[in-house]
């Protein structure tokens, strides 16, 4: 039996690559990049619409520089690479040679953090009514990425929330990014969270500066 491929999801492909889903998607459709059977299955359930590792290093290089390439010489360009999967750099045409070893070196450090974030985010029963925490603490992960959508800065995270490090705050960017949610967001007491400060602040791309709205740091 071959060894198991591994296989990441389009939001997953988004989070590794800094792409956004909607562009992972359109690549898929315009099918820029391959995926993998709808029977690929993995942890969770079955992935209709799944890239391997070789499909993360196309779309990144498409997005990168393969975006403003004829049809002929992208697919050119992804047969060399394919051809030669060590090598550093690849000729795209006369005049451009992409640098493939940076674009794996980048995603590869982008696989190293989510799989830590994997490894530090999870659900526990009977804590924060399932939502994702990292692990130790009752600190809802998606409530720290809201906060910073919202405009709270780092620092005042960290005050709040002293028992969250640097790393955490990125961990968590990049695994609520890999796992976007379905339908409306939980409120506060339905994560059985208390506000227990709060701060008022305009919203970024606020089009009434002038109104404020509230950042709620809860425990």
């Amino acid at each position: 039996m071959g060894a198991l491929v591994r296989i990441y999801t389009p939001a997953e492909a988004a989070a590794v690559s800094g792409i956004g889903i909607k562009a992972v998607h359109n690549a898929i459709d315009k099918r820029i990049v391959d995926t993998v059977p709808e029977t690929g299955r993995r942890a969770g359930g079955i992935v209709r619409r799944a890239l391997t590792g070789e499909g993360l290093l196309r779309l990144k290089l498409w997005y990168g520089v393969g975006s403003t390439l004829p049809a002929d010489r992208r697919r050119r360009l992804f047969e060399e690479i394919k051809a030669a999967p060590t090598a550093k750099t690849v000729k795209a045409d006369d005049l451009l040679i992409v640098d493939v070893a940076e674009a794996r070196k980048q995603l590869k450090a982008r696989i190293v953090d989510l799989d830590e974030a994997e490894a530090a985010i999870g659900r526990v029963k009977g804590v924060m009514g399932g939502e994702p925490v990292f692990k130790g603490t009752r600190i809802p992960v998606r409530m720290i990425t809201a906060m910073l959508a919202q405009g709270a800065g780092e620092t005042e995270i960290l005050e709040g929330y002293p028992i969250l490090t640097p790393r955490m705050i990125e961990l968590a960017r990049i695994w609520v990014a890999a796992h976007p949610t379905r339908g409306r967001p939980k409120k506060l007491s339905e994560m059985g969270l208390k506000a227990k400060s709060s701060k008022h602040m305009v919203l970024q791309g606020d089009p009434h500066p002038s109104t404020s709205s509230k950042t709620r740091v809860a425990s």
